[in-house]
């Protein structure tokens, strides 16, 4: 099968069965080390998925495989009803899926629409265009619009990512998956080592995400914050997807006891 979307695979759109990605039987080993053997994920569209595990679980590992960084040895991936192999980014951006990780690659001398269009920038008109001149007031304009539009707050479109705050280059990183990922953003811990403000903003914006029918998943530690802006949570153990639950009826003692162990999974309340 080639990279990216498999158009010979019979298309469903998302609003079948409500949801936009299904991985299955998802396994990836180190040479003996067998890093997950089975985890699995259905994304609803317009929802937010938190994704916990302790140390180990196999989070991270499950996150570049759905990012495209990794390809997984065996399993399924499916997007709105059609097969795709993610074996590079470039596969999983063009079938929708942007990754923000938690060191956010920006460049910390260049300014907010330079960083957003980084490697992906839009071409002047004209014979400029053709003699390979960029637009910087073309992508000052979309992106001045885009931030707008999600209460990104950031000094200015011209201020370096250098100038800014932790949180204001968490939202301009956020901005940019937005931007570019089509259907689906993944976020690697995105209020790590922010303060209470910019972490409300955040999770502000990860709902205003949602409200625009973007599907996002939030791998994070802090149970509270996920209760606070998730809709459902799937939880990693050793490798393995143990289960998904809605996060409305999930306290955090049972979440904590599903990640170590304490708490066996009962089908019968999880969330399929």
């Amino acid at each position: 099968m080639p990279h990216g979307l498999d158009t010979t695979s019979a298309a469903s759109p998302a609003t079948a069965n409500g949801y936009v990605l299904e991985a299955a039987g998802i396994r990836k080993a180190f040479g003996a080390n067998v890093a997950i053997s089975n985890a699995s994920m259905n994304l609803r569209e317009a929802e937010v998925m938190g994704l916990v595990g302790d140390n180990g679980a196999g989070k991270s590992t499950f996150l570049k495989i759905l990012s495209g960084s990794q390809p997984a040895d065996e399993g399924t991936i499916t997007i709105e009803g059609k097969r795709v192999e993610l074996r590079t980014p470039a596969d999983a951006l063009a079938a929708g899926i942007e990754t923000v990780y938690q060191d956010l690659a920006l460049v910390d001398t260049m300014d907010a629409a330079q960083n957003v269009f980084l490697g992906r920038e839009r071409s002047a008109a004209g014979l400029a265009g053709l003699f390979g001149f960029v637009s910087d007031r073309k992508m000052r304009a979309e992106v001045g619009e885009l931030v707008k539009d999600l209460g990104v707050n950031i000094p200015s479109l011209r201020a370096t990512v250098r100038s800014m705050s932790g949180g204001q280059r968490q939202s301009l990183a956020i901005a940019r998956a937005v931007l570019w990922g089509r259907r689906i953003v993944i976020l690697d811990e995105p209020t790590a080592a922010l303060g209470v403000r910019e972490t409300a903003h955040v999770l502000d914006l990860i709902r205003r995400l949602r409200d625009r029918g973007i599907s996002v998943i939030v791998v994070s530690h802090n149970m509270q914050q996920l209760r606070e802006v998730a809709d459902r949570v799937t939880v990693m153990r050793l490798g393995r997807t143990v289960t998904t639950r809605d996060i409305a009826s999930t306290s955090v003692e049972d979440l904590i006891g599903l990640i170590t162990g304490a708490v066996i999974p009962d089908e019968t309340i999880s969330t399929p």
